[in-house]
């Protein structure tokens, strides 16, 4: 399944189109590489996800299409939550930018 889909179905974020732009803007890591929203998540790999100054990690339990809210919780464990620091996220951004710099 698609991480921009799972990320709804399993109801980690309310809109596809939200993860959709997470991922489009690297804010989504699959086992520590920066994905698409159309990469492909399966059982065992470790989802990171930042938003805001949030970043949430979890493990994917299952990739199955879940409609009910009572199974959803079931797809995956968390792993870790936390905030991000002002200046984590700073130094992040000038990283990011001294990177497309030199392409």
């Amino acid at each position: 399944m698609r991480i921009d889909k799972y990320l709804k179905v399993a109801r980690i974020l309310k809109r596809r189109t939200i993860s959709k732009e997470l991922a489009e803007n690297d804010r989504i890591e699959i086992n520590g590489r920066v994905v698409k929203p159309s990469h492909d998540v399966k059982a065992g790999d470790e989802v990171s996800i930042t938003f805001g100054n949030r970043q949430l990690k979890i493990r994917v339990l299952s990739a199955e299409d879940v409609k009910r809210r009572k199974d959803a919780a079931d797809l995956y464990e968390v792993i870790s939550e936390g905030s991000i620091s002002t200046e984590t996220r700073v130094t992040a951004s000038l990283n990011e930018d001294s990177k497309n710099d030199r392409l």
